[in-house]
């Protein structure tokens, strides 16, 4: 069974603290679903301030790391949280 699902699979989308939390940018859940909380995210431009807000693939997302701002365009959904190299397929990073 593929792990990843680049369509979808059939859904309209993942909650966007389970992403962050599969695609490895949290080390934990409540610390993405806080961070979602804070309003520290944009998705599409959008500031994000409920943790179930839903992601798609295709959709662009900015979050802080560290001193910088990341800005990722999401290109799969995942069931669970995998090795580090399957959370990587999850994203790419969009030059500025």
């Amino acid at each position: 069974m593929n792990e990843l699902m680049r369509d979808g699979g059939g859904k309209p989308g993942d909650r966007i603290d389970k992403w962050l939390f599969h695609a490895r940018f949290f080390r934990t859940r409540a610390l993405a679903q806080a961070a979602a909380s804070a309003g520290r995210l944009r998705l599409n431009g959008n500031r994000v301030e409920k943790p179930a807000q839903t992601v798609r693939p295709g959709d662009i997302l900015t979050l802080p790391w560290g001193r910088e701002v990341l800005a990722l365009r999401i290109k799969a959904l995942a069931q669970r949280r995998g090795p580090a190299s399957q959370a990587q397929a999850l994203y790419e990073i969009v030059a500025d």
